[in-house]
């Protein structure tokens, strides 16, 4: 059957994804990419993430020489409330609240070359720290429900700055997404009494044609309903909610299968491979609230589908009617797991 034309369920979002494996042989006249191959300095003076560097509004960064945090300058949303009457528009049909929320900026490391697989482990262990520390410190705050931490990689994937580094936004609603995975989760918990993603990973191990790399503690995988070409989710063993929740030897594995992803990502067109990368958390309010149906997750979303220059476009169909992907999750899976361990420019 899965040679042929046929529909994947995600009982994540409960929403469902086409898989056309047939048409990854199809001849490509489209839009082609821009070489990503393009190397960059150590330093770079007229980056305003770079340390020493001034920053908007005249802020000069410290001279850091691990992480640095701060608030976005040109934050999405801000912690000031602004009162509003949900149909101030005057017809139900047009409603408008307001959000208050706090976003920052997290560099991965004063290197305005080194992205996250070409960092040492430490490094990694670090970044991930730095995320588990900000996001405790935004979830304390009594107006947050949600802290999204997230990183996009890459110009493909609206980068403004190549300096490697990811963001925290924090907010007084639940998004999108997470009210869809909050519903989910609970609905499955509330029916078998244990949690959907341990279920998920068990029968994964199970079958193993779609896990990339697994340690005590995380596993990644490329999961039975992608939609991105080379799409990865990475799961916990165990029903941490949030990344507060991780002990330092989960810190160390998540690491490592961090590492292990991107360095694959990197070997399959040998380029800096671009991505969205985001933690789907517990929601953070009410305060101290419990959540044993959420299990602490990753997902990558990769661009990028034949080559370097070629990648996958959501539109038409998949934005009238549902996603849909050319080559099976199965694929996908086995073409990353030819891919070497050594990040392809350390190799001799």
């Amino acid at each position: 059957m899965f040679n042929s034309p046929h529909r994947r369920f995600n009982p994540l979002t409960a929403e469902w994804v086409l898989v056309s494996p047939h048409r990854a042989k199809r001849p490509w006249q489209g839009q082609v990419e821009k070489s990503l191959t393009a190397s960059l300095p150590h330093y770079d003076p007229t980056c305003y993430l770079c340390p020493r560097n001034e920053r908007a509004g005249g802020v000069v960064n410290p001279d850091y020489r691990e992480t640095f945090v701060f608030d976005n300058d040109f934050a999405a949303l801000l912690p000031q409330e602004e009162p509003s009457n949900p149909t101030e528009s005057g017809h139900p049909l047009m409603i408008a609240v307001s959000e208050r929320g706090i976003c920052r900026v997290v560099c991965f490391s004063p290197r305005h070359d080194l992205t996250l697989p070409e960092l040492e482990l430490y490094q990694i262990e670090n970044v991930i720290s730095t995320w588990t520390r900000e996001s405790a410190d935004l979830a304390s705050k009594n107006f947050i429900q949600y802290v999204q931490v997230f990183e996009n990689k890459g110009a493909a994937m609206g980068c403004s700055n190549p300096h490697p580094h990811s963001q925290l936004w924090s907010q007084s609603l639940i998004p999108t997404e997470i009210a869809k995975e909050l519903a989910t989760q609970t609905a499955y918990f509330n029916e078998h009494g244990r949690p959907m993603l341990l279920d998920y990973v068990r029968e994964e191990h199970k079958r193993k044609e779609r896990i990339l790399a697994s340690n005590d503690h995380f596993t990644a995988m490329v999961p039975f309903w992608a939609v991105w070409p080379f799409e990865v989710m990475v799961v916990g063993h165990r029903p941490a909610a949030a990344l507060s929740d991780l002990n330092p030897a989960e810190v160390s594995a998540l690491a490592d299968v961090f590492k292990q992803v991107t360095t694959r990502y990197d070997n399959l067109f040998e380029i800096s491979f671009p991505y969205s990368m985001g933690f789907h958390q517990a929601p953070a309010s009410p305060a101290g609230a419990p959540h044993p149906e959420w299990v602490l997750h990753a997902h990558f979303y990769p661009p990028l589908l034949r080559s370097a220059t070629v990648r996958k476009f959501m539109v038409g169909y998949e934005m009238l009617a549902m996603p849909q992907r050319d080559i099976t999750p199965e694929t996908a899976a086995e073409r990353l797991l030819s891919l070497p361990l050594v990040h392809y420019k350390q190799r001799s």
